[in-house]
C-alpha cells in the first residue's frame, strides 16, 4: 500500500494528539474539542493545514503547513512548516521525508518562493534528515519565549 497524503479534518484530530507524543518527550496531551478548534483556526489560511500521511489507514506522519501572504516580493506568499514527526515504529522508511515532499509541493503549488522550517533540536541526526530531504541551513534563527 502507498503512503497517502491529505490535509486533516476534524475527526483526525484524537490520531494527530496521539501522533504528537512522538514529538518530544514530555509533550503532554490536550483537549480534543481545543484540538478541533485549533484545526480550525489553521484552515482558515488557505492553503494551510496539518498535513498527514497514512498508511493503510494508520497515520504515520505528519506536518503542520501555513501558506503566509506577503506584501513583498510582489504578494508572493511563502511558507512555513513546523511539528514535522514521524510516529517511532515508522522512522528511517522515508515517509517524513516523503510528507515532506508533499508539503513543498502543496507550497509550490500556491505560489509559494520558498518554504521555511526551523528546529530547536541539537540532534545532528535531524539535521541530516532535513538535509537529505532537499532544506539547507541557510539562515540564523532567533526566537523569544513567554516568561
Amino acid at each position: 500500500m502507498p503512503l497517502t497524503h491529505r490535509f486533516a479534518t476534524a475527526e483526525d484530530t484524537p490520531a494527530i494528539v496521539a501522533l504528537y507524543a512522538h514529538l518530544a518527550k514530555g509533550n503532554p496531551p490536550y483537549d480534543d474539542a481545543l484540538a478541533k478548534d485549533n484545526l480550525a483556526k489553521l484552515a482558515a489560511y488557505t492553503g494551510s493545514g496539518i498535513l498527514i500521511s497514512t498508511l493503510q489507514n494508520t497515520l504515520v506522519s505528519s506536518c503542520t503547513l501555513i501558506i503566509i501572504p506577503n506584501l513583498s516580493r510582489q504578494g508572493t506568499p511563502y511558507a512555513l512548516i513546523e511539528n514535522v514527526v514521524t510516529h517511532t515504529d515508522h522512522r528511517g522508511q522515508g515517509y517524513g521525508t516523503a510528507t515532506l515532499h508533499k508539503a513543498c509541493d502543496l507550497a509550490w503549488d500556491s505560489g509559494c518562493y520558498k518554504v521555511m522550517l526551523s528546529t530547536g533540536s541539537q540532534n545532528p541526526k535531524l539535521h541530516d534528515f532535513y538535509k537529505a530531504a532537499g532544506f539547507e541551513q541557510s539562515r540564523i534563527g532567533f526566537q523569544i519565549r513567554r516568561s
